[in-house]
């Protein structure tokens, strides 16, 4: 691949740009203020100015590449990503090759179950439902222009500037180890590898589950950042207790629990991940 066009240039995106860079591949990407702007084509990273909620500002221009790397968030509301179906109406014709990541939260709650790439999406959070919304279009959109889509569909996401510090410094509580679900992490030099991958494979249209592939649990997640750290472990509380004192967001992610399968990423994109368990990923915070 050629030209690279990023939207959703944020810390992932920048990690991307900057690999792409060293390898003297030109970038691009779509930039909302004249601060980011600034800071992106500091880094050498032109910039095309368009707002993906204002149609408007939109042009065939916000996709001047050959890959695209579609990162930005849908809205904080609504179950519809009324951001992609803005961009993806705006485009009149597109790269080769969209990769898009997603969210591992479209499964839903599985009840601890491994879930693959052909398992059933039953999202069960507006959040999710946006994601998979996201998914669907940019799926048949890819369909009818031919373009490749490649699905990343990603758990918790940690690394450098990513670690819950500041809820650990003010000793939120979190929920009884014993009681919780399975979660699926990986770090974010892992996941800028993968959308590498992803964005040089010649493999048509696909869908990969992103994890480190060694489940464990939030409230586990938590000890380990803490010990790592240097900062007092948080106080566990019941279920119970839990309803009433933690954040609905992170009740929503505590009622799910699922286990991620990543045999398709590692057999197909011939993955070998720098930071293979939450030890490995933390040794270098």
């Amino acid at each position: 691949m050629g030209r690279v066009f990023i939207v959703g240039c944020g810390r992932v995106g920048r990690l991307i740009a900057r690999r792409c860079l060293d390898q003297e591949r030109p970038v691009s990407a779509l930039v909302r203020s004249e601060t980011a702007a600034d800071v992106l084509e500091s880094l050498g990273i032109t910039t095309v100015r368009g707002d993906l909620d204002d149609p408007a500002s939109l042009t065939s221009s916000c996709c001047d590449g050959d890959l695209m790397y579609y990162l930005a968030p849908p809205p904080g509301s609504g179950a519809v990503d009324s951001r992609m179906a803005n961009f993806l109406a705006a485009l009149d014709k597109g790269p080769r090759r969209i990769v898009y990541i997603s969210t591992s939260g479209v499964y839903g709650d599985c009840g601890g179950a491994w879930v693959d790439e052909d398992s059933e999406v039953n999202p069960q959070t507006d959040r999710a439902r946006r994601r998979l919304d996201a998914e669907v279009q940019l799926q048949s959109w890819g369909r009818q222009t031919g373009v490749a889509v490649i699905i990343l569909r990603v758990g918790g996401i940690y690394g450098p500037g990513r670690l819950p510090e500041e809820r650990l410094r003010r000793q939120a509580p979190i929920l009884l180890e014993n009681q919780c679900g399975y979660t699926n992490r990986i770090h974010a030099e892992d996941l800028v590898g993968v959308c590498l991958a992803a964005g040089e494979s010649t493999r048509e249209s696909r869908v990969y589950n992103v994890s480190d592939g060694h489940p464990g649990t939030m409230s586990g997640y938590f000890k380990a950042v803490a010990r790592r750290l240097g900062l007092p472990q948080p106080k566990e509380i019941p279920m119970e207790e839990a309803r009433e004192r933690l954040s609905p967001e992170m009740m929503s992610y505590l009622l799910e629990s699922r286990r991620m399968d990543t045999r398709r990423l590692r057999s197909e994109l011939g993955i070998k991940l720098r930071y293979p368990d939450l030890d490995a990923g933390l040794c270098e915070v």
